[in-house]
């Protein structure tokens, strides 16, 4: 039975209620919790929570799955805040031993300190940004992807632990231009195909 692990890294504030990642977290558990090969967690990181408790939930997981909005472009301060105390709570404890070099040639070796290989992840963000501000000529991200510029730090992070990204979804003009129907099939199609490479694991 694989052991999936959830977290919404969405939390009210100002005028962001958290309400769409809500539904990718809800809809997510829903549709493993259907099937009876999966075994599911979850952590919402806007409630109260146990750092210890949290780093035995990424040491228990085969998968875990990021669903997060994008704040000015980082991830919500409450998001980071949890990284940052969870993973410090699993330094020589599950989630990574050191920064991977040795004293003797510290030149070498950095990031190769996880203790989490063999696990993988899956990253969800949502943007007010249109998909074509990624990939148009002279528009803001100078057709760099999500995944190559500004969620280029966190895929790193998670490599430092030794997690291997399994694939990412990305929502686009959730503010302006939204069609959440459409962005939750289509969701699901994508839940779909990850749930049969799964299967094959």
């Amino acid at each position: 039975m694989k052991k999936i692990f959830v977290i919404n890294g969405s939390h009210p504030f100002a005028h962001s209620g958290g309400k769409f990642n809500e539904t990718l977290f809800r809809n997510t558990i829903t549709n493993f919790e259907s099937l009876d090969r999966f075994e599911v967690k979850s952590t919402q990181v806007g409630d109260e929570y146990d750092p210890e408790e949290e780093v035995e939930k990424f040491k228990w997981a085969d998968l875990i799955i990021y669903h997060t909005p994008i704040w000015w472009f980082q991830l919500p301060f409450g998001f980071k805040n949890y990284i940052d105390v969870v993973f410090t709570a699993g330094h020589q404890n599950g989630i990574y031993t050191s920064d991977g070099r040795s004293r003797s040639n510290p030149a070498i070796n950095y990031g190769t300190g996880g203790l989490m290989h063999g696990k993988k992840y899956i990253l969800t963000t949502s943007w007010n940004a249109p998909r074509t501000a990624f990939t148009l000529e002279n528009e803001f991200f100078d057709q760099r992807s999500v995944d190559d510029g500004v969620m280029f730090g966190f895929h790193k992070m998670n490599a430092f632990a030794g997690l291997e990204l399994l694939a990412t979804h990305h929502f686009h003009d959730m503010e302006k231009n939204a069609d959440v129907p459409e962005e939750l099939r289509n969701y699901n199609a994508f839940l779909n195909q990850v749930i049969g490479e799964l299967s094959l694991i």
